[in-house]
This record gives structure tokens, C-alpha cells and sequence, in this order.
């Protein structure tokens, strides 16, 4: 984890760290399922236009438009269709807790499916440091509650889907295929899974009743957090592997809250440096170069 993934690793939780927002304002008049649909579509049609304007064209063998697809399920249709869902019965605040534990997840599924990614000591006391920092972050009153448990169990299976993803994706290594062409193709191929049921089911004049605030979230949400993001996404994963890109989800929730504080107006509490101070150092542990130098000393 030289500099440059870890520039990328923070863009990539400001992109991402805005997705919660985006879909909080468009959960207020689209289902969830046409959230999703619109959201990878929008960014299929952004990242094809990108792509063939720069002289890329897409891969022709069966092995590759099946990877793309079943990087679709795991990285998109499975887990944003259960994220959007539990966010519809359970507080932000807490959906980003639980997303947290993303890394958790996948230290475990890749140090059980990847020879080369296995756990180390000062990794897993890393990566547990950081969610302990997010919770606290976050605030302990965001576990309490009556929030709906098969709505927190939707987050965990998101979270889940995401650690396999991130397993799954490391096939595209071998197959030499341009970064904006692994994004738009995992993005396509979750598109033609999704459209054929939100067409399906989406409720008659649903559209003429969506308001402009919602478009706009909706186009951020699927240019610059999916399009823009999953770029990135494939980066970190070429050059750091898959546990480390899924560390993204410890800094998600601190980018969300300093774009509270500089957009929204949100005041910044003594706990919040307290969270963040957590996960630097959990951080600091999974990177492991100061703890190796201190060890040495």
C-alpha cells in the first residue's frame, strides 16, 4: 500500500462516502429496485460514451462477459438492492456501521479463497481497530433502537456480497482489459439484469412524479459515485488485492461526515476525532510499516 493507493483509497470514500446521501434523498420517491436499476444504468450509458470516445472497445470472449456478470451480482445488483432496501427502515447512521464490517468479511472470505491474501495478526487487530473506531465515531446510540433486524441482516449481506466481489474480481488481473472497460462492463451486465424487472414492476406514473432534487441525486449517485468510483475501485484492486480495497468502508463514514461539516453545515465533536484517531490507527496497523519500524527500534 504505497501513496498512491492511499489517494486512491480516500477519493474513492468521498465518492462513496456521498452515495449514502444521494440515496437518502432518492428513497423519499423511487423504490429501491428502480434506485438500483437507474443508478447502473446511468452509469453504464456515462462510462460506454467515456470509453468509446477515448478509442476502447469491449471485450469479445465469453470468459470475460462472465466474469463481468458475476461481478455485477456480487459488486452491484446483490448488495446495492439489500443497502437501498435497509435504508429504507433503518437510519443512515447505522447502515454505514454495519457496512463497515465490510473488511471484516473479507479478510476472512480472501484468506479462505486466496493463497497469497492470508490474515496476519497485526491485519485482523487492524481491521477490528478501525470498525471499533467507526462505531465510536458514529456514536453507540446508533445500535440502539427498534430498527428492523431482517433490515440490519440486509446491510450484513451486502457486506458480505461485497468481501466475495472483491475475491471475484481479482480474474481480471489476467485478462488485460482497460480499467473504464472492467467498470462499464460490470456496470452493463448488472443492467441487464436489473432492467427487465424494474420495468416489470415499477407502478404507472411513477415518473411524472419525481421531482428535480431527486434527478440530480440520482445522476451524482450514478456518475460520480458508481462511474467515476468503480474506476478507482478496479486500481485499488490491481494494485493492492482484495482485502485492502474493501478498507474503503473505515474511511466511507469519515468522509461522509467531513462532508457534512463542510457542505451541511454539521457541527464536528470531539468524538468524531476520537472515531478517526481509531481508525488511523487500524489503519496504520493493516498497512503495518510504522509497527514494523517501531518492532525494529
Amino acid at each position: 500500500m504505497n501513496a498512491k493507493v492511499w489517494s486512491l483509497l480516500i477519493l474513492l470514500s468521498v465518492l462513496w462516502g456521498g452515495s449514502f446521501f444521494f440515496v437518502g434523498v432518492a428513497v423519499q420517491e423511487l423504490p429501491p429496485l428502480i434506485i438500483v436499476t437507474l443508478r447502473v444504468s446511468l452509469a453504464a450509458a456515462t462510462l460506454w460514451i467515456i470509453a468509446l470516445l477515448l478509442g476502447h472497445r469491449p471485450p469479445v470472449s465469453s470468459s470475460a462477459w462472465l466474469a463481468f456478470f458475476g461481478m455485477g451480482l456480487l459488486n452491484n445488483v446483490i448488495p446495492f438492492s439489500l443497502i437501498v432496501w435497509g435504508q429504507t427502515q433503518i437510519a443512515s447512521g447505522l447502515a454505514s456501521i454495519i457496512n463497515a464490517a465490510t473488511p471484516i468479511f473479507g479478510v476472512i472470505v480472501a484468506g479462505l479463497l486466496l493463497p497469497d491474501e492470508k490474515p496476519t495478526p497485526l491485519k485482523l487487530i487492524g481491521v477490528i481497530t478501525g470498525f471499533i473506531g467507526v462505531v465510536v465515531m458514529i456514536g453507540l446510540p446508533a445500535l440502539k433502537g427498534d430498527s428492523p433486524l431482517i433490515a440490519q441482516l440486509a446491510i450484513v449481506g451486502a457486506s458480505i456480497s461485497y468481501a466475495f466481489a472483491s475475491v471475484w474480481g481479482r480474474r481480471f488481473k489476467a485478462m488485460n482489459i482497460s480499467l473504464i472497460m472492467l467498470a462499464a462492463g460490470q456496470v452493463t451486465a448488472s443492467s441487464l439484469v436489473l432492467l427487465p424487472i424494474a420495468l416489470y414492476t415499477a407502478p404507472q406514473g411513477l415518473w411524472t412524479s419525481v421531482n428535480l432534487h431527486t434527478w440530480s441525486a440520482i445522476i451524482a449517485l450514478a456518475v460520480f459515485s458508481t462511474a467515476f468510483a468503480y474506476m478507482i475501485y478496479f486500481k485499488i484492486l490491481e494494485l493492492a488485492g482484495a482485502t485492502n480495497v474493501l478498507l474503503v468502508t473505515l474511511l466511507v463514514p469519515v468522509s461522509a461526515i467531513l462532508l457534512g461539516v463542510t457542505f451541511l453545515g454539521e457541527s464536528f465533536k470531539v468524538i468524531h476525532l476520537i472515531g478517526m484517531t481509531l481508525i488511523a490507527l487500524g489503519l496504520s496497523a493493516i498497512d503495518g510499516r510504522i509497527w514494523r519500524r517501531i518492532k525494529k527500534n
